[in-house]
Order: structure tokens, then C-alpha cells, then sequence
């Protein structure tokens, strides 16, 4: 049991937990890139290991910390030859669910993973496994779950809670979150949510 499970993490999926075999998982790399690809789970835990120990921030009002391990999103693109002018990233889960982000926000961040477990367990389907995004500077819906597709782009997309209203560049914003590892409300100055 994953951490996230014991600590009774909310689970939840817009287009339903999607039934992923971690052996037949691809990450497929499409767009505006010189070459498309597809990596399975071996070639991404083949990559350079980091980890990230840091929270997960809900816009629906609660974050987790725990400590997230996968590839840097940084050391990823090294993998990758992209066109000059692909300065935004589509994620797209093993459903219908997308999200947008410019590149500038991610790729010069530190501890954005291409996520592949937590605290050293692999990623429970729950929580987005076999692999997710994790950019713990947004919002979480910009932390895809059950990632399948990457897509490189020259402009913002909308996304699936983008288009239902939620801001395309989701910054954390000032408020009160409920602390999943405390089990204790309390307030957050926005951006990334690092008191621990």
C-alpha cells in the first residue's frame, strides 16, 4: 500500500480509473518533434532516477506531501529533438482527460517529473500510475494522471478543467489548504505549497 493510499488521499478521475497494464504502458512523444517516439516503463526507469520531496496541491482544497520519484522533466527532454518553436506541452491520459502547459513553466523547474512512483512504491492506478506528471508549482489538474501522450506544440490548449473555467496557467493562489499528512486545515501564501 502506497502512502497516499494509508494516508487516505482522495482519489479522483474525470473519465474514470483507466485499467493500464504497466508491461503494454507507452509514453508516445508526438507534435513538433523531429521524430515521434514511444518510451515503455523499462526505458523511463532506465533514465536517470530523481526524486522530488514535495506536495501535490489540490485545487479543490487539500495537498499531500510525500516523496515523488521518476525522471526529470528536464533530463526527459534530452531524449527528445523538438522544433524550435514547440514552446507548449499537451498531456493526455490513457482516457479523454488533457491538460496544457507552456514549456517555460516547466522545464527550468527542478522537481517536475515524468512520476513513476512514490516514496520508493510504484504509483498506484489511484493516484495516477503506472505514470503521471508532477509539477508541484501548479495546480494539480495540470499533473496528469495515467500520462500516456505528450504532444508538442506551438500554443496553449485548452484542457479539460481549462475548459470548464479553470485558469490555463494554474498557479497555486493564496487560501487554505487541508493538509492530508497533518489532517489539519491551514493557510498557503501560493505558489508552490513548500511548508512542511
Amino acid at each position: 500500500m502506497s502512502v497516499l493510499k494509508d494516508l487516505k488521499t482522495p482519489v479522483f478521475y474525470t473519465e474514470g480509473m483507466q485499467d493500464i497494464d504497466p508491461g503494454a504502458w507507452r509514453l508516445a512523444v508526438d507534435g513538433l518533434v523531429e521524430q515521434e517516439r514511444a518510451f515503455t516503463l523499462d526505458e523511463l526507469r532506465s533514465m536517470p532516477r530523481s526524486t522530488a520531496d514535495a506536495r501535490l496541491t489540490s485545487v479543490s482544497g487539500w495537498s499531500v506531501r510525500a516523496t515523488w520519484g521518476g525522471v526529470l522533466f528536464a533530463q526527459f527532454l534530452e531524449h527528445l529533438s523538438r522544433k524550435p518553436r514547440a514552446d507548449h506541452i499537451i498531456f493526455t491520459s490513457a482516457g479523454f482527460y488533457e491538460t496544457c502547459v507552456a514549456l517555460s513553466y516547466i522545464k527550468d523547474h527542478a522537481r517536475v517529473l515524468i512520476c513513476y512512483e512514490v516514496n520508493g512504491e510504484p504509483l498506484e492506478p489511484e493516484y495516477g500510475g503506472p505514470v503521471r506528471v508532477f509539477i508541484p508549482h501548479l495546480w494539480g489538474y495540470k499533473s496528469c494522471k495515467g500520462l500516456a501522450r505528450i504532444t508538442f506544440t506551438d500554443h496553449m490548449h485548452g484542457g479539460y478543467w481549462e475548459d470548464r473555467g479553470y485558469p490555463r496557467t494554474a498557479p497555486i493562489q493564496p487560501g487554505v489548504t487541508f493538509d492530508i499528512n497533518t489532517r489539519e486545515r491551514r493557510p498557503i501564501s501560493g505558489g508552490e505549497v513548500d511548508e512542511f
